[in-house]
């Protein structure tokens, strides 16, 4: 029983090699939709020991074992028993990965091979190890584009670093050889964060960092109070120009200023009409938040800083947003389209909008709103019968109007569920940027371990 898997990946030993012993690299390989999460990684894969947090509280403890140590050619780790409350070995047997690296069958090439000893059949680790190499590919090529475009070590500060974004994008800028400080609300706990006041920056909070990513901001998922509409204002506006005025008085400052925002600019109903960065603002309270919300990045622009405002579309993640929601449902056979199921959805997998932000870091081109939504936006029955395919489940169920609407309210209802936004990513087909699953079933396919 066991498993092994090889690719072939198009980078040299060394590059590939270097990129796993990065920090960031466990948390780039660990599949979405499996129950864990990362709650430290080694600090070497010579001896270095991994954990990762199961349900119920369970620990699964990754020993790495000097004597397998031949960099750049292997490292390899074995499940142990040591550890509060960790996984015990008998519960799944043996567990012994062995990591390969050797050269491809062309130059400045690698070929990738894991094997894993362990009782656990093959079939049940094969959806893993595809994730595992399809992450491993498409990180080290966002690092290739970047240093194309020459890019060196950089010294990213990140608010909602903790978040389902800020989480993913951090680990994959560290795994890149870039620098992230964390800005926090509480006590920092390193010298990875920094402590960040929203409504008082310190003035030394961005001294020596050469970019900002501005993530933070209340969730706009919920009923439409007008508490929670506050909130989701509150969150995003003034906090936003507070960071900016601190980016322009910083003389050893950032040189660029990433701010999240949202298609949600270009208002709830937009019929069929492709809407570029250039579309006007549509109509609706999420329209008047992101006009507001980016306006508030000005004081950095009008300092001379470069900046950026990535309007996000539908994110698809297994492990948060609206495809952690629709995936229990179409589980259950339960799942299918929203009202008509004729509304536009613009959507951008996890991973493309990680990159989306990478390249607004680096690329000099980007300045002002970039469109982070895939090059092929569905209508909501597209979406509901690509979903239904991944998961192997029918979608017989229409979803009528009412149920958003009690969930959401009648606003919430047209802004979020009903809203019909056909988004293009003008600026960045015009870069010739590379979008890693620029298909909604592929996207869907990554997240869920169907690839």
């Amino acid at each position: 029983m066991g498993i092994e898997y090889d690719s072939i990946v198009d980078h040299p030993r060394d590059d590939v090699f270097a990129w796993h012993t990065r920090p960031g690299a466990m948390r780039r390989l660990v599949p979405p939709w499996q129950p864990m999460r990362v709650v430290s990684e080694t600090d070497s894969l010579a001896d270095g020991r991994a954990v990762l947090a199961l349900p119920g509280g369970l620990r699964w403890v990754a020993q790495h074992e000097p004597a397998e140590f031949d960099p750049p050619r292997r490292f390899v780790d074995v499940l142990t028993s040591s550890g509060v409350r960790s996984l015990p070995p008998r519960v799944i047997g043996r567990w012994r990965h062995t990591h390969d690296f050797t050269d491809g069958p062309a130059a400045g090439t690698t070929r990738v091979h894991d094997t894993v000893d362990t009782t656990v059949p093959g079939a049940a680790l094969r959806s893993t190890f595809v994730y595992r190499h399809r992450q491993l590919a498409d990180d080290l090529a966002a690092h290739r584009d970047a240093a194309a475009m020459g890019t060196g070590p950089l010294t990213v500060a990140m608010t909602g670093a903790t978040g389902l974004v800020g989480t993913a994008l951090s680990a994959l800028l560290s795994t890149g050889g870039h620098r992230v400080i964390r800005l926090v609300r509480h006590d920092p706990t390193g010298a990875g964060e920094r402590r960040w006041d929203p409504r008082s920056p310190t003035p030394d909070l961005l001294a020596g960092v050469d970019a900002v990513v501005h993530l933070a901001g209340e969730s706009i998922a919920g009923r439409f109070t007008a508490a929670h509409r506050a909130a989701i204002r509150d969150s995003r506006v003034d906090p936003t120009r507070r960071l900016a005025q601190c980016a322009a008085r910083t003389p050893d400052g950032p040189r660029v200023f990433v701010s999240a925002s949202a298609i949600g600019y270009y208002g709830f109903d937009r019929g069929d009409e492709p809407l570029t960065e250039d579309g006007s603002r549509g109509q609706g309270f999420l329209a008047d938040v992101v006009a507001d919300w980016e306006e508030a990045t000005a004081p950095a622009s009008a300092a001379g800083l470069r900046v950026v405002t990535v309007r996000t579309g539908i994110v698809q993640a297994a492990d948060g947003g609206t495809l952690k929601l629709l995936r229990p449902l179409f589980a259950a056979g339960l799942g299918g389209r929203l009202g008509s199921g004729r509304q536009w959805t613009s959507w951008i997998g996890l991973d493309d909008l990680l990159d989306v932000y990478y390249r607004a870091v680096y690329d000099e081109r980007l300045v002002g709103p970039v469109n982070a939504v895939s090059p092929n936006p569905v209508r909501n029955t597209e979406y509901t019968k690509a979903l239904a395919g991944v998961m192997h489940r029918p979608a017989l169920i229409p979803v009528p109007a009412l149920g958003p609407r009690l969930l959401l309210g009648a606003q919430g209802a047209r802004e979020l569920a009903e809203a019909s936004q056909r988004v293009i990513p003008d600026k960045l087909a015009a870069l010739g940027h590379r979008f890693r699953q620029p298909e909604v079933s592929d996207a869907l396919a990554h997240q869920l371990g169907q690839g």
